[in-house]
């Protein structure tokens, strides 16, 4: 099975009004498509998400070269090499071989894996709360109320971009919105020392229905997690940025989260992310999935998740929740899942078991101009 030829497909959407967490604004969405196609016919998607214009420059000048005529079965050692020159691309690329392997063997992409033990897997309704408007609380109240009544009962909501006090305002109303059975998660993106994430615990112990509190802080501070962890009425959560398992380690063998958070993009390619989840349920852990880029990669950590043994029996589902984005984003539903009630039905065809959506990719593709 040699890669005869790979199409690459720059996504861009301009986003009518920002919004944003922490971290800043985001003013465009975007996604890097790639298809790898074996000189027997066989093909297989895969997604990067970076700065399209060196992403594109990069891919075709080095990756395509050195992938054209390299036999697809060789997967682990091809991603591995990638991987040195840029971590994001050999995620991509673990995607589109790995679909061709489990294509050319009959298989889907979970039977591949060992077999799908979850076939509908729970997702949490993401937003990036802040926007430029002076009633950005009240858009945002708004926009959370819309998705659980479209049937989400998991959110997540971002704080630490505003000061305390009106982040602690802006939670505390929407606590009192939601029903007690919505589950809701807030998002610091690393924003606050252990002085002030500690602030939050007034806020936390009054009410019960908290998935947890993501990263609060860097997260190479462990041993100011391990102090929050042992303050807050909450579980702590994440590591979405963290690239290698031994990166989790210190985090696991000194007590400092409860719920790891791998993101697939983040790491360098699939079968790390799925060591990822193994090791993360080999030490006890918890592990509910980053995945608020890529429309493809969310497939893919759906997937691996639906392959992931339960972390206990005694919770009313049997896997955690995946993040899923319900900002303003068309690469969302490039390849189309059923999604109903806040739980994802997997396909369980050949390889993926989807297609993507050609309208969207059409009327999406970068044209090469300057987007920032």
């Amino acid at each position: 099975m040699q890669i005869e030829r790979i199409e690459t497909y720059p996504l861009l959407y301009r986003l009518p009004e920002a919004y944003g967490d922490a971290n800043g604004y985001k003013r465009y969405r975007t996604s890097y498509l790639i298809r790898i196609i074996t000189r027997s016919g066989i093909e297989g998607w895969g997604e990067v998400i970076d700065w399209l214009p060196t992403l594109d420059k990069g891919f075709r000048e080095r990756i395509i070269p050195f992938l054209l005529g390299k036999l697809a079965t060789n997967r682990v050692a091809l991603v591995d090499v990638i991987s040195k020159w840029h971590q994001r691309s050999a995620a991509g690329i673990s995607m589109a071989l790995t679909e061709i392997v489990a294509k050319a063997a009959g298989m889907s992409v979970c039977q591949l894996w060992g077999g799908m033990i979850h076939p509908a897997i729970p997702v949490y309704a993401s937003f990036q709360s802040y926007t430029e408007r002076e009633d950005w609380m009240q858009q945002s109240i708004m926009n959370v109320t819309k998705q659980v009544e479209s049937g989400f009962t998991k959110v997540k909501v971002k704080i630490g971009g505003k000061a305390i006090r009106d982040d602690q305002k802006h939670i505390e109303a929407l606590m009192k919105t939601l029903p007690e059975e919505i589950q809701v998660a807030v998002d610091a993106n690393q924003s606050y020392d252990l002085a002030s994430a500690a602030k939050w615990n007034c806020l936390f112990s009054r009410y019960a229905n908290w998935m947890w509190l993501e990263e609060p802080m860097p997260m190479e501070r462990t041993e100011e997690y391990v102090k929050l962890r042992a303050a807050l009425s909450i579980p702590l959560a994440g590591g979405e940025n963290l690239v290698r398992c031994a990166q989790f380690l210190p985090l696991y063998k000194q007590g400092a989260i409860d719920i790891a958070q791998p993101d697939l993009l983040h790491t360098e390619g699939i079968e790390d992310f799925r060591t990822h989840l193994q090791i993360a349920r080999q030490f006890g852990f918890r592990v509910s999935p980053h995945s608020f880029d890529g429309g493809l990669a969310r497939l893919y950590t759906m997937f691996a998740q639906s392959c992931l043994l339960a972390w206990t029996k005694m919770d009313a589902e049997p896997i955690e929740p995946v993040e899923w984005d319900v900002m303003e984003n068309p690469f969302t539903y490039l390849f189309p899942v059923h999604l109903s009630n806040g739980k994802v039905k997997l396909p369980d065809g050949i390889g993926i078991g989807v297609e993507p959506n050609w309208e969207i990719i059409n009327a999406m593709r970068w044209d090469g101009s300057a987007y920032a």
